[in-house]
């Protein structure tokens, strides 16, 4: 039997419900500008009608409406996409950010670069091969060289000081990642905790799900949600957030890392000690352009290594314009010693012999005292005609005092102008001249059986061009004048530190080069170019990837946005609903008022 108030009651659900429902639209609006917010909307469903008899039986009347749930409007397919792609996109930022730094340090657009240095340094030494006994010319070479050396160092210190910000910004990195799996775990326990009585946490959902938009910038990420609600965060392999359980990380201690004079740092995991290495995010950029940083310190130390071994083989093969020229010969290492000097280090230490390990590509330093120089004719080989090639040849050796082996900043820490060349008077070292063989005169000037390397007069300038060449020219248009061999005494007796089996009239400095075949200018310019191209080819990806996290970004908005022409339709008819209910209500009060009230009054 219906009750004789039943129309009532359902008015007042209709209320209610019109009233929930436009209590959500105006959450929605008032949250239209707050990031990560999802729209809401109340589900409504018809309540359990009731039987009421009828001429053919009975008849099932409606009793309204109530409010099932509210839920929020989201798309997990969209999600997951958005996680993975922000990821790629950071990585790609993170690299973006580090290459604009990388260029402004290698920036040779004015003439504080390393490629203005290299081009002066070049015309010095053309313009010492025009007029090699020019004070003035020897100088500039000095003065040349010093800056040469100074803008390659200053260059590796300005990459030793990015890797080092690199750090610092995964130091901050790991804090804020680790900021945000507390977080989530407290999410997770509220909405489990939230949830338990069959309601929804829209807005606690929200809350968590942004803080995963956030965590998936820093690395690769997969969620999981279980039967209660909560989110298990998967990276690599590793899970970071397990429900209200989470993983810990932080930096490691310093490792001091000499070959590039840095410290160097993983992270690794708190609780079990084992390092994190994500696949994505900009905590992987960061790993990788510290990575790429140290490949540009190395190639500036091959650079230098290439000055200290290749470029002084070829000084050692001329002489310089000290001493007397008829009184060139063996230097014992001592004062009796009057002629020219020759065999003599441009770069580095004044006893000290550099050579280049092509297999570990380092610098072997092999440290000398007694150091004897002697120079003799080598008639070994021949020309194809079958004629005998008479070419100077040059022994350094000495006592070996130790063996050090360079490499990385290292290397670039021993670029420096041979002090001897620096001190007063130095430039006169500088070995512009070549070395001849000349056929032995009588004091009558009549030829004599046998051969003596002389030095050519004191305005050549050949072994200065043939230096020059290693600047702009490549392994196959440089040409020796000589050869050196290097030999130091030990304690077992004389060892061969350069290998001349080969018999190619050079040395291994000549023949493995830290730059390969290349010129100076040629090496330094590719490394330039190919950061220009990397750095390029970077801006590309992120502008594509950006354009897909746009799309991706419209794909989820259109789910979850708060549309405001929808809201404002929506408030419309809710408030039609509201005011239509209302107005039933009142009519059906009046109804019953007449039918309570005024019923069998007649006749009184």
């Amino acid at each position: 039997m219906r009750s004789t108030f039943a129309g009532l009651n359902t008015m007042v659900r209709g209320i209610y419900s019109n009233q929930l429902s436009l209590d959500t639209t105006g959450h929605n609006i008032t949250n239209a500008s707050t990031e990560g917010y999802s729209r809401q909307s109340v589900n409504l469903a018809a309540t359990r009608g009731q039987a009421v008899s009828s001429l053919y039986g009975d008849v099932i009347v409606g009793t309204g409406v109530d409010s099932t749930s509210i839920l929020r409007a989201r798309n997990v397919y969209a999600d997951k996409q958005y996680w993975q792609e922000t990821a790629q996109k950071e990585y790609y930022t993170t690299q973006q950010t580090n290459y604009d730094k990388v260029e402004a340090i290698f920036d040779d657009s004015s003439k504080t670069g390393i490629k203005n240095a290299l081009t002066e340094f070049y015309n010095a030494w053309t313009d010492l091969s025009t007029n090699a006994s020019t004070a003035s010319n020897r100088v500039a070479v000095i003065e040349k060289s010093n800056v040469l050396a100074d803008r390659i160092k200053t260059v590796a210190g300005q990459l030793q000081s990015q890797i080092n910000a690199q750090y610092e910004n995964m130091r901050a990195n790991v804090k804020q990642i680790n900021d945000y799996t507390t977080e989530l775990t407290k999410l997770n326990q509220n909405i489990m905790q939230t949830e338990a009585s069959g309601g929804s946490a829209n807005d606690l959902r929200d809350q968590r799900d942004l803080i995963v938009d956030n965590l998936s910038k820093y690395m690769n990420l997969n969620v999981y949600e279980d039967d209660h609600g909560m989110y298990s965060v998967v990276s690599n392999g590793i899970t970071m957030v397990n429900g209200v359980n989470r993983l810990t990380l932080e930096m490691s201690t310093a490792i001091n890392n000499k070959t590039y004079g840095i410290s160097d740092y993983t992270v690794n995991i708190k609780e079990s000690g084992i390092a994190f290495v994500p696949t994505n995010g900009s905590m992987k950029a960061q790993i990788d352009t510290i990575a790429e940083d140290k490949g540009y310190i190395d190639k500036l130390a091959h650079m230098s290594g290439f000055l200290l071994t290749t470029f002084n083989t070829m000084h050692q093969q001329g002489a310089g314009i000290d001493g007397t020229d008829s009184s060139f010969g063996n230097d014992d290492g001592t004062d009796t010693y009057k002629g020219p000097s020759y065999g003599v280090n441009y770069w580095g230490d004044d006893n000290t012999l550099y050579t280049w390990d092509a297999t570990d590509e380092v610098v072997k330093a092999v440290e000398l005292k007694d150091i004897k120089r002697t120079v003799e004719v080598d008639d070994t080989q021949t020309d194809a005609s079958g004629n005998t090639i008479r070419t100077p040849k040059v022994t350094i050796g000495g006592t070996q005092v130790s063996e050090t082996t360079l490499d990385g900043i290292n290397i670039i820490n021993a670029l420096a102008v041979n002090t001897a060349i620096k001190e007063t008077g130095g430039q006169n070292l500088i070995a512009a001249r070549k070395l001849v063989v000349e056929q032995n005169v009588s004091d009558t000037g009549a030829l004599e059986n046998g051969y003596s390397v002389k030095v050519n007069g004191s305005g050549d300038g050949t072994n200065a061009t043939n230096i020059a060449t290693l600047i702009n020219m490549d392994q196959a248009n440089v040409h020796s004048t000589s050869y050196i061999v290097y030999n130091a005494t030990t304690t077992g007796g004389t060892t061969k530190l350069m290998d001349m089996a080969d018999d190619t009239m050079t040395t291994d400095n000549m023949k493995y080069r830290a730059l390969d075949v290349d010129s100076l200018n040629a090496y330094y310019s590719a490394a330039v170019s190919k950061l220009g191209s990397d750095s390029e080819s970077v801006d590309d990806k992120s502008d594509a990837q950006d354009q897909l996290i746009e799309q991706i970004t419209n794909w989820r908005s259109s789910t979850s946005g708060v549309d405001w022409n929808e809201e404002l339709s929506n408030m419309i008819m809710f408030q039609k609903g509201y005011s239509a209910c209302s107005r039933c209500l009142t009519t059906m009060d009046e109804m019953l008022d007449r039918l309570i009230n005024s019923t069998g009054t007649v006749g009184r």
